[in-house]
């Protein structure tokens, strides 16, 4: 097993009296991309949003279990949700851009990151921008709305808005899900070149694309893992009969 970059121990969740994770543990690796996969509602989104207490926003919600990031447990912590939640970009499965500029997009990642030198920030934006392999096609209208760009710009935007913030974990929660066949695999290659100096943990419903980007996957199932492991030794031969079934496609 690689260096853990994540530690879930005997994570629980519940909303109301649902319980929607059950007792969760795995280790997350540094640099890798770790994809989790199940099918609808078997708490993939939940348990990608426990990572940045995104689920603290969940009314009536109750969760138990630890969480490390560098060995610090998150779940039980005297810091600040915010600096938390910096250590984390995050990309949803819709692109949502704020509503100003696509300059502004970015700064306000670089801000919130602390850097506001007024004569560093065009550079910056650039290098933040061409991570996101976006900077020749808007590097002429960085003053147009962010709105003006298409769905698969939008979303390498946010991208670049998140990296911008300086994290060291993606999270991205069906990032390709609205996008066309191209978009979506600008995006897929560049999550493989930022693993290099990014932990990246992703939902997805495409198993070819699991296939195509992961490391190690999790394989989820109301609400509990059934499956973790390195993406070849999951996807050719898997140990569980469910996750057999899911890859043959006889559930989804």
């Amino acid at each position: 097993m690689e260096t853990p970059k994540i530690i879930i121990k005997d994570l629980n969740f519940f909303i109301n009296k649902q319980q929607i994770l059950k007792n969760i543990n795995i280790q997350i690796p540094k640099n890798k991309i770790t994809v989790i996969i199940g099918p609808s509602g078997c708490g993939k989104t939940t348990l990608l949003k426990c990572l940045n207490r995104l689920t603290d926003l969940y009314s009536k919600s109750k969760i138990s279990g630890n969480i490390f990031i560098d060995d610090e447990d998150i779940l039980h912590t005297n810091t600040d949700i915010t600096k938390i939640r910096k250590k984390m970009g995050l990309l949803s499965q819709r692109p949502y851009p704020l509503p100003m500029n696509i300059y502004k997009n970015v700064a306000f990642g670089l801000r919130i990151s602390g850097r506001r030198k007024k004569s560093l920030m065009l550079k910056r934006i650039e290098h933040y921008l061409r991570m996101a392999n976006l900077w020749d096609e808007v590097k002429n209208r960085l003053r147009d709305p962010a709105s003006c760009l298409s769905i698969g710009q939008q979303q390498r935007l946010c991208l670049a808005r998140g990296l911008a913030v300086d994290p060291d974990i993606i999270l991205a929660d069906e990032p390709t899900s609205a996008l066309d066949p191209i978009s979506s695999q600008v995006i897929e290659e560049k999550f493989i070149e930022l693993k290099q100096n990014y932990t990246i943990v992703m939902v997805t419903h495409f198993l070819d694309q699991a296939r195509r980007m992961a490391d190690y996957v999790v394989f989820m199932y109301l609400g509990e893992i059934i499956e973790f492991g390195e993406a070849k030794q999951f996807f050719e031969n898997p140990q569980n009969e469910k996750t057999k079934d899911y890859i043959k496609g006889l559930f989804n």
